[in-house]
């Protein structure tokens, strides 16, 4: 006979507890799974032993448990009896009954995802009264009559009851159940219950009777979003009065000067929260809150004061007039009404028509303009709007220049021959120099230009203009291939169609850089002659092992078949050839991405020199594009293992890409990897399971995706602040998991914590995560799409919009841009700006101390060898 004692869970967790004395083998069975013996009922005296039943046929290997009053039961004495094949039976046993072990009771069973309940039994415990039905908390009306009710049983039989007020009793003892009338209080009192029978007497709880009495004010009164004609208003009621709250009244006031009280809003609550619209646009208003019971009403609240956002102006600039010299046009307007503008005039906005096309619009800050020139702006039509940060307005009426009205005297025809001649000549000229410019590019070769064409009978000149650099000192390096690297010849295969050559590579300055490698700028020249601006990941050129070499690539290799908005794709490999090396340095290619590593863009709005604000809504945004991507990365058979902030970049549209598989493994058999060797791992972000047994599935990459949520949640921060990278797998085998932000919503934190259940199976899904998510996203807004960030800059003069210098668009820090730096996120606290490629390695000294590297294509590689390289700082677990 073959017996399997459970252990408890809690022992189960340290494998020098856990001892199994059955290992059974998981197989399919045709028998119905059912229970073939039902616990029976069973009367014990306190302080005996009990032992109740069941069996159950269809199981190859037990999966039973006992239930007692909807709980499961986790008992050292549960044992498991092999009666046939696919035949079980388990028991649970109470060595000394005592009145907590009285309840009901049943077996369930599951396998293959049915689960089977079998008929319940009661244990029934001889001795003092126990309570089914204890004296509860009455909250009542002043003199208002009510029951109090009491209910305690044997075994043995009869049990009667006393009840005890204020300290004295009340009435006759009499039978169970028993039920008090109280005619009515005008104060709070204290009350409970004695059941007594042949074994003793049992006290009940003290219930305590509360006079109702009007609620105390709101707090917390806090504005969750504005914006142009509405506000979202959130709050925390005080004391109820010991009463339900039936709605709250919301007053809104305008700060105009005027003390104009909007109409108040009446909400039901729950929720306390209420959207107020049929506000005016950049205008101030103060909004106070009061809730009601049935008893009265509570106090209001303190004010709060909020300003609504800009909009666009809703009327046109009046009165456009003009006057017009053959010097000059002057054009004027009237001013627009500050309820008009909505917001901060930026300036305005002058179209212009001649002859029915459409000039260069102007911009200018004053209502009041002239432009040189005038006679050019003869029979044109003008027309302008007033403008805002957000944009610009209507336009107004057209005006159309009338010529002036003097006559002017006809310029000389001599003048007008003179600067024919002059156009012709230039003409000339230049389409000579085009010629020539065509001949000298048309004798170019692979290294250059050479023998100009010269005069018959002398000597051939050589001009030579050199389109790559070398070595002067040796041979010149040829160009490198698969075939030197010394891979396996499925690599080579795979990365075959994607290798681009060097020499259509050119490398700028450097972006970021780590221990093994660096990230360039670069531009990659394409088949078009059309040049385009990439990210090149570099291997650092000491590391000169084929093992390193072939794990990079085989990054790459998986890169190259994601095809997917928020998933980072490889656009080519190149082979950068080393003097007296034997194996070039891998480069890979990858898109350009504007705005940089997601952590560090949520680093720079919380420290940078100038924060700027991240709307909830956004933030969601960023967690659904990255659920999106590993959705599709999963469905791959894909597992990352190194999902985290740093590990996703943000292009130009604002939209997160998964990135960073230098820790990825590709599935081929069933749904889990098992890392072979001792690695140095993220451990912040690593799995309960993958810490313990280096096992790695989805579901661990959900793990690490609700670690992401709390980093986008708290705009950057660094998980589990005040815990050791060395105490994370003690902290959370304990249960510890990360705590609740201050401004995070329930709803959000709920998703982020289900994802850290200790059982991987219980966790959500990658799908079920993007369908919460998106549920979440559009409670936020009524409106579709992503939010945009919209920017109008208003420069001088009367040429067209041109950018001023000093304006940045919101998520920008620094007050400008160096030359060549304009695609990219300026910033000025320490922490470079990042696009593109692998961003964890920003500045060495600025590392979080949180990530613990598997291999040499983790990080961001580097060129060459006299680059000074910082060794990073971060913390390492060895797993």
């Amino acid at each position: 006979m073959w017996i399997v004692l459970n252990q408890p869970e809690e022992k189960m967790k340290s494998p020098a507890v856990w001892i199994p004395l059955f290992l059974g083998v998981v197989g399919s069975t045709s028998q119905e799974l059912q229970f073939t013996k039902n616990p029976t009922n069973l009367t014990v005296s306190q302080g005996n032993s009990a032992r109740l039943q069941c069996a159950v046929q269809g199981l190859s290997e037990p999966e039973i448990f006992w239930m007692k009053d909807g709980e499961k039961l986790y008992s050292t004495d549960q044992m498991y009896i092999n009666l046939d094949q696919d035949h079980w039976a388990t028991f649970h046993s109470v060595k000394s009954v005592q009145q907590t072990d009285a309840g009901k009771y049943w077996c369930v069973a599951e396998f293959n995802g049915v689960s089977v309940s079998s008929a319940p039994a009661w244990i029934n415990v001889e001795g003092v009264p126990h309570f089914v039905l204890e004296p509860q908390d009455v909250a009542t009306l002043p003199s208002m009559p009510f029951n109090l009710s009491c209910e305690a049983v044997g075994p043995p039989e009869p049990v009667e009851v006393v009840w005890w007020v204020d300290g004295a009793p009340m009435g006759e003892p009499g039978p169970s159940k028993s039920v008090l009338p109280i005619p009515g209080v005008t104060q709070s009192i204290k009350f409970y219950c004695e059941a007594k029978n042949t074994r003793g007497i049992s006290v009940s709880r003290t219930g305590t009777v509360h006079i109702k009495v009007p609620p105390e004010a709101p707090s917390a009164v806090q504005v969750i979003e504005v914006q142009q004609n509405n506000v979202t208003l959130s709050w925390t009621p005080g004391f109820t009065g010991h009463s339900a709250l039936n709605a709250c009244t919301i007053q809104v006031s305008q700060n105009s000067g005027e003390g104009v009280e909007l109409p108040e809003y009446h909400v039901t609550v729950p929720p306390f929260q209420q959207l107020i619209g049929g506000l005016k646009c950049f205008s101030n208003y103060s909004a106070r809150i009061c809730c009601d019971n049935e008893v009265g009403n509570s106090p209001f609240s303190n004010w709060i004061a909020f300003q609504t956002l800009e909009s666009v102006p809703t009327a046109a600039p009046f009165n456009l007039s003009f006057q017009l010299t053959d010097e000059q046009l002057t054009l004027s307007w009237g001013v627009l009404a500050q309820e008009q503008i909505n917001g901060m005039l930026q300036g305005y906005r002058v179209q212009w028509d001649l002859g029915g096309e459409s000039q260069e619009a102007l911009q200018f800050r004053e209502n009041t303009v002239n432009l040189s020139r005038g006679g050019r702006f003869s029979n044109a039509t003008f027309r302008v709007s007033a403008c805002t940060a957000v944009g610009c307005g209507p336009w107004s009426q057209p005006v159309l220049v009338l010529p002036v009205a003097a006559s002017r005297s006809p310029a000389p025809r001599g003048h007008v021959w003179t600067a024919l001649l002059v156009a012709v000549l230039t003409a000339i000229m230049l389409g000579l120099l085009l010629t020539v410019l065509v001949r000298r590019r048309g004798k170019e070769m692979q290294f250059g230009a050479v023998f100009e064409p010269v005069s018959p009978g002398t000597e051939p000149a050589v001009s030579f203009t050199a389109t790559r650099s070398f070595n002067r000192q040796g041979a010149e390096i040829s160009e490198s291939t698969l075939e030197s690297l010394g891979i396996s010849d499925e690599l080579k295969a795979k990365l075959q169609d994607v290798l681009v050559p060097e020499r259509l590579l050119t490398l700028g300055h450097m972006l970021g850089k780590g221990e093994f490698g660096s990230v360039r700028e670069a531009h990659l020249k394409m088949e078009d002659s059309s040049v385009q601006k990439v990210a090149v990941k570099v291997l650092k050129s000491d590391i000169n092992s084929s093992g390193d070499i072939e794990q990079c690539l085989r990054e790459a290799a998986y890169m190259k078949d994601f095809h997917h908005a928020n998933v980072i794709q490889l656009i080519g490999v190149s082979l950068h050839r080393r003097p007296q090396q034997c194996l070039p340095v891998p480069m890979l290619i990858l898109p350009f991405m504007k705005h940089g590593d997601l952590h560090t863009f949520l680093l720079m709005s919380r420290l940078g020199d100038d924060p700027f604000n991240l709307s909830l809504q956004m933030l969601v945004q960023f967690m659904l594009d990255i659920a999106r991507g590993m959705e599709y990365l999963s469905g791959k058979n894909f597992i990352h293992r190194d999902l985290a902030a740093r590990n996703c970049m943000l292009n130009e549209n604002m939209t997160v890409c998964v990135a960073d598989f230098g820790l990825s493994k590709k599935i081929y058999s069933g749904d889990y990897y098992r890392q072979g060797s001792a690695s140095k791992l993220p451990v912040k972000w690593i799995a309960l399971e993958s810490l313990a047994d280096n096992v790695y599935t989805s579901q661990s990459d959900v793990w690490a995706f609700g670690v992401t949520m709390w980093e986008i949640i708290t705009r950057g921060q660094t998980p589990y602040p005040g815990v050791e990278n060395s105490e994370i797998y003690e902290y959370l085998i304990k249960g510890g998991r990360l705590k609740q932000p201050p401004d995070c919503l329930d709803d959000i934190y709920d998703i982020m914590y289900s994802c850290w259940s200790p059982n991987p199976k219980t966790r959500p899904g990658f799908p079920f995560l993007i369908e919460q998510l998106e549920g979440l996203w559009a409670g936020l807004s009524p409106g579709p799409g992503k939010e945009e960030l919209l920017y109008v800059n208003l420069g001088e003069g009367d040429g067209p919009f041109q950018e001023e210098p000093g304006r940045a668009v919101p998520w920008q820090c620094g007050g400008g841009q160096k030359e060549g730096e304009e695609d990219w996120l300026m910033v000025s606290s320490g922490a470079a700006g990042a696009s593109g490629g692998d961003y964890r390695y920003i500045d060495p000294r600025h590392a979080t101390g949180n990530y613990c590297q598997a291999g040499p294509c983790g990080p961001p590689p580097a060129l060459q060898q006299e680059e000074a390289e910082e060794e990073e700082t971060d913390s390492v677990i060895n797993v």
